[in-house]
């Protein structure tokens, strides 16, 4: 290539170099626009309004107002909050600052360093929020309450376009002191990857880890929970048609200062849910929820709204219900110093075929289930509390005494439940 050829080529790239911050700064404030329009339309708990959004080629300024609100009281509180926008070449890093400081004049929060919010987004779609959050100690008025932290990370990455996230958090120690309790938190983890699969459904697995958590009352002896964790899973199968999702809640220990008893685990499962029905009914049940929370002018108005949605909403349950699915407790586990308390409970409902479903009248009337729980005797005779719970259902024959142990057989079926041979109908609610 001749000398002019590489200049003419040289120059393309430095235009080329110089340009595409501007390009660049364009592309993010379009996505900051969706991405808020789309954060205040996913849920009723926070609201993000761009006052003003000033552009440049090499950064941008942002002034915006975010609003905290409680849905049940419509209460809200609105912080305003500047944003430094640098525009890289592939992306731009968006700095938030809260307009007034990270805390009140005079206040002492932060002793080492403030809090640091970031947020970085890539042209293709990607993006990686991130708090760096410092030692921290918030006392108050009467100086009898308090958070401490040891400082920790957030992080949330998220993907093809908001299809995909990880998310991670990762606090050494935390420690929340009032009048009534002091708990102690040592080692909070948090990992969770999840994929958008269609409408509100996504998949994915996560746990939430805590080592160590203690809780002291006062003149009240501190009880310690070691190894507690909370693992979730959301998966498909049958090419995508069918959802299954667990959740497992487990505790290595619980202990006193005299005794230590566990492991202790418990596991909820939903299966064989069909993909499009449980979206369906997600989306029924959000509009379910929201009817509770809206305040209608024309009473009217509100009263045509509401059957229409509980319509959908009970249109919703019949469709998944006649696609089929099983859910329940699948395990409960705990370890006591008298002995195992053991459980299960599952309900199921078959699929249907056509016809079946043109014919169904009511939910409940295909459904099955089993119950099983047992307990050592001795839990009742050495707790007054457990005996009084106990005590009327082994008046029914709910529970039933074999050998040193309290016994519960069940099954439903055809409406009726029946547990340990006494049968009891079912009224056809669903």
């Amino acid at each position: 290539m001749k000398p002019k050829h590489w200049t003419l080529a040289g120059l393309a790239v430095l235009v080329a170099a110089g340009g595409a911050p501007w390009g660049v700064g364009y592309v993010t404030e379009q996505h900051w626009r969706e991405a808020t329009l789309e954060v205040n339309r996913a849920q009723p708990f926070l609201n993000f309004q761009t006052d003003e959004y000033r552009r440049g080629v090499l950064g941008s300024e942002v002034s915006a107002t975010v609003t905290l609100i409680d849905p049940e009281t419509g209460d809200s509180r609105s912080v305003a909050v500047d944003i430094q926008i640098s525009h890289g070449i592939t992306g731009s890093l968006m700095d938030f600052r809260p307009r007034d400081g990270w805390q009140p004049q005079g206040a002492d929060w932060f002793p080492e360093s403030e809090p640091v919010l970031t947020l970085e987004t890539r042209l293709w779609g990607s993006a990686t929020l991130e708090l760096d959050a410092p030692v921290m100690r918030i006392e108050g008025p009467d100086e009898s309450s308090f958070i401490q932290s040891s400082g920790g990370l957030v992080r949330v990455d998220v993907g093809r376009l908001g299809e995909e996230a990880e998310l991670l958090v990762v606090w050494p120690a935390v420690r929340v002191h009032g009048p009534a309790l002091d708990v102690t938190v040592d080692d909070f983890h948090v990992e969770q990857s999840m994929e958008w699969l269609v409408g509100d459904i996504w998949t994915g697995s996560g746990v939430m880890a805590v080592d160590t958590m203690t809780l002291q009352a006062p003149e009240s002896s501190p009880v310690t929970l070691k190894g507690l964790s909370l693992e979730s899973l959301s998966e498909t199968d049958d090419g995508g048609q069918r959802l299954d999702s667990r959740v497992t809640l487990s505790l290595e220990s619980a202990a006193l200062p005299d005794e230590m008893f566990g492991p202790h685990r418990l596991e909820v499962a939903l299966e064989g849910l069909d993909v499009a029905s449980w979206n369906t009914f997600s989306r029924a049940l959000t509009d379910l929820q929201s009817l509770a929370i809206n305040e209608y002018d024309d009473p009217a108005a509100a009263f045509e709204q509401q059957m229409a949605v509980v319509q959908r909403f009970n249109g919703a349950v019949h469709g998944l219900a006649a696609q089929g699915f099983s859910a329940g407790v699948r395990e409960l586990s705990l370890e006591t110093p008298e002995g195992e308390v053991s459980g299960s409970l599952m309900v199921s409902h078959p699929e249907l075929s056509g016809d079946q479903r043109d014919t169904m009248l009511m939910v409940m009337q295909a459904l099955k289930g089993s119950v099983d729980f047992s307990m050592p005797m001795t839990l009742a005779e050495n707790y007054p509390a457990v005996r009084m719970q106990v005590a009327p259902l082994l008046k029914q024959g709910l529970l039933v005494q074999e050998g040193e142990r309290l016994v519960m057989e069940g099954r439903m079926e055809d409406l009726v439940l029946t547990v340990n041979e006494v049968q009891i109908p079912l009224p056809p609610l669903l």
